[in-house]
């Protein structure tokens, strides 16, 4: 392009472009006034075509003298016509404020040393494959198309502060494989349509505080298989309309929801399956969702919080925590979770709850935790692990008794395997029911061995007392024993042990039966007394 073809606007940039001093062409000033009777020029609008910009940057201008510092820095334009800079190499920083395009920049395969568009207005921009040597900068920007960063190196920060991205039903914001040496600066951005970054690497943080991705039905955010060296905020001031997808993830400091809206009704409004977190995954102080949170196989480094946190999801599972492995894990939500909570084969660590919102229906299947940073009574921790719905399970009831041996309440751990026997009971065919009920009223299944002694010592006295009144008869008036009804009433009670007193006399008519019922009532308890004994020592 030759000089004597530039505007006025394009003169100016020109001039400008060696010292990289900044030309604001919105302050143009205003033509001087027609002589008398001359018509009025026409206005002078702020044009600056894309191929005179193209042309500086790509070498049209004489070589830089000694001292000079070549950049383009243009404020207030008009770019008409495509910006095409693909497959070169700018040697020179870029700084565009306040510029309107026509047609969406063209960067693809580019090399740059900085790209930075402030308070712009453009119809996308495509940058995928492009390398920045510095910071890419699209801040306070409209873009009315995507912005296409696929396999994009950027050896400095990405800011996307404040900007307005628009591409209903397709990806507004395309990042697959994007190389980030700085942190990803996405606060208060607003995205309509998949913001999609799956497989990237940031080597800072990613920050979407007050971010706003809206695409209902669809994926708000594809954050599959990310790396992030840093914190991956979503708080506070986060929200999302659609799927967020962070499964696969590996974030090396923190995951932070506090804040959060998540709706996505009726399916999964947050994926993070197999993610990994170095430190917090905290999805609590505030958090509200809309759908489910489908956490499974994730591991945390410290804390899984759900504290303060809303979850809805009705007729279907509102939180799903299978596999999930976190050091301490806070369930204590500021309401009941409206939905099912799945924390099969989960490893817990340290549990917190509150018994005021324990979800309805909750799944603890092959769920372990170290301790319960709350035990509560065993009575009241059996009603919790029965909000399992579904088949007798043997397991949820052998972890809560192992926790409350560890902290040294043996009371309280019979009386959860006592409950887990009773649970058992109800699925067994109606005449081993009978005689469970028998072992329960005797001895609690051995976890209650005292009743023994106290129906022992029941019968006895009723035994006792009957044949002390109504002495029978000696077999042998010459070789019988002098009667004892106490001793007579422990032969007939106790097996094998015998006193002699049993076989001297013999009852008739309502002694008889009683006599015969002693003997069965004793051969009941040593039945059951033996059952519990080893039930026990089996810590069944």
């Amino acid at each position: 392009m030759r000089l004597n073809e530039l505007n006025v606007h394009e003169r100016r940039l020109w001039d400008a472009f060696p010292q990289g001093r900044r030309v604001d062409v919105s302050t143009e000033p205003a033509p001087p006034a027609p002589p008398a009777g001359s018509a009025p020029p026409a206005p002078s609008a702020p044009v600056v075509r894309a191929e005179a910009i193209a042309a500086l940057l790509l070498g049209a201008h004489a070589e830089p003298a000694p001292g000079d510092r070549p950049a383009l820095r243009l404020t207030g334009a008009h770019i008409t016509g495509r910006l095409d800079l693909g497959f070169t190499e700018v040697a020179v920083p870029v700084l565009l404020t306040d510029c309107r395009f026509d047609e969406a920049p063209l960067l693809q395969g580019a090399r740059t040393r900085q790209w930075v568009m402030t308070d712009c207005t453009l119809p996308g921009l495509v940058a995928d494959t492009a390398q920045i040597d510095g910071r890419l900068v699209v801040s306070r920007c409209r873009l009315t198309g995507p912005l296409v960063l696929n396999r994009t190196q950027i050896h400095g920060d990405l800011d996307l502060r404040d900007t307005v991205i628009g591409f209903p039903g397709g990806e507004a914001v395309s990042a697959i494989h994007a190389r980030v040496a700085g942190d990803a600066l996405c606060t208060n951005l607003a995205v309509e349509g998949t913001f999609r970054l799956s497989g990237a690497s940031i080597e800072g943080e990613f920050d979407l505080e007050g971010a706003a991705l809206r695409a209902p039905g669809a994926n708000a955010l594809d954050a599959y298989h990310v790396r992030i060296a840093e914190d991956f905020t979503f708080h506070p001031g986060f929200s999302a309309e659609g799927r967020i997808i962070l499964s696969g993830a590996t974030v090396a400091a923190a995951i932070g929801f506090c804040g959060a809206r998540l709706s996505n009704p009726g399916d999964i409004a947050l994926e993070a399956v197999d993610v990994t977190v170095g430190r917090n995954f905290d999805l609590g102080l505030g958090l509200t969702v809309d759908g489910a949170v489908k956490l499974d196989g994730t591991r945390v480094g410290t804390e899984l919080s759900l504290r303060d946190a809303e979850l809805t999801h009705q007729d279907g599972t509102a939180l799903s925590l299978r596999a999930t492995q976190a050091r301490e894990t806070d369930l204590r939500t500021r309401r009941p979770i409206d939905g099912v909570v799945d924390a099969r084969n989960a490893r817990l660590g340290t549990l917190y709850d509150a018994q005021d919102t324990w979800p309805t229906d909750l799944r603890l299947a092959d769920a372990t935790y170290e301790t319960l940073a709350f035990p509560l009574p065993a009575a009241e921790r059996v009603r919790w692990i029965r909000r399992t719905t579904g088949d007798y399970l043997p397991q949820p009831y052998e972890q809560l008794a192992a926790t409350y041996r560890r902290l040294g309440h043996e009371d309280e751990a019979r009386t959860v395997l006592l409950a887990k026997q009773r649970a058992r009971r109800a699925t067994l065919p109606a005449h081993t029911r009978l005689w469970g009920h028998v072992q329960d009223a005797a001895v609690g299944y051995g976890y209650r061995p005292l009743r023994a002694g106290l129906w022992l010592l029941a019968l006895l006295a009723c035994g006792a007392l009957y044949f002390a009144l109504h002495t029978p008869a000696p077999l042998d008036p010459g070789k019988a024993p002098p009667f004892n009804a106490v001793f007579y009433t422990l032969d007939l009670l106790v097996p094998i042990i015998t006193f002699g007193q049993d076989n001297a006399f013999a009852p008739r008519g309502t002694g008889q039966w009683l006599s015969y019922a002693l003997i069965a009532a004793g051969w009941i308890l040593a039945t059951t007394v033996t059952a519990g004994i080893s039930r026990a020592v089996s810590r069944q």
